[in-house]
């Protein structure tokens, strides 16, 4: 072999670098939109909507064309936070229906619906705040209203997936489940948001998910490792 050859990366050696190069990439870019995310989130949970597209850029340290290489709208700009919300609240679903392969599903989703809401440390306790503050601005914000409710149709949509996998109920349980489920989850943010109990989201988001569960019996029984 010559010198060139030898100093020339073989083909796996490129790709392999060339997969590091774009995975760096693709995770600083996320890394990014949600910074982005959260300052919008903050600054909409302060002023409302008076907050502009540039307002968030500069708070963020981003270019104002930067932001709109991420976001069409200020009103966008909201939606990773909130849909990492529904993320985390259909992985962890999932992961306790892998744990509890004999709890009835509803306590499952009693159980997801109270870790979802319950602050794990700071950060998300301020994020639980600022979408109280998202709620408050969407009363005169019809675009960030809808912002809000695209995130719980995605929620809707994941709760679905994780419950056919979860269950051996048909296809219209699943998906009345999920929409039950989600809008108990929406309803206990939104009266906590507004003042309407003193109780706090995460508790208000379990008794609605128990009000679901009473009036859908395959919720009640017992699952086997088969459902899992």
């Amino acid at each position: 072999m010559s010198v060139a050859q030898s100093a020339r990366p073989s083909s796996h050696s490129s790709s392999r670098s060339s997969v590091r190069a774009s995975s760096l990439t693709e995770r600083r870019k996320a890394a990014t939109e949600l910074e982005i995310a959260r300052t919008a989130a903050a600054l909409f949970a302060e002023r409302g909507a008076a907050v502009t597209a540039e307002d968030i850029a500069r708070a963020a340290g981003v270019a104002p064309r930067t932001f709109y290489r991420y976001f069409r709208t200020k009103e966008d700009a909201v939606a990773p936070m909130l849909t990492g919300g529904v993320r985390d609240w259909a992985e962890g679903l999932a992961e306790l229906a892998r744990q509890e392969p004999e709890l009835p599903l509803g306590e499952v989703l009693e159980r997801a619906a109270r870790e979802a809401l319950t602050p794990a440390d700071a950060r998300a306790e301020e994020a639980l705040e600022w979408t109280r503050g998202l709620l408050h601005a969407m009363q005169d914000n019809p675009a960030l209203r809808a912002v809000w409710h695209r995130a719980h149709h995605e929620s809707e949509l994941a709760l679905t997936e994780v419950l056919a996998r979860t269950t051996t109920a048909g296809p219209l349980e699943v998906r009345l489940t999920a929409a039950a489920a989600d809008g108990a989850l929406r309803a206990a943010v939104e009266v906590w948001a507004a003042g309407e109990s003193d109780e706090a989201p995460a508790e208000l988001a379990a008794r609605g998910i128990r009000l679901v569960a009473s009036g859908f019996p395959w919720l009640m029984e017992r699952r086997g490792a088969e459902g899992a």
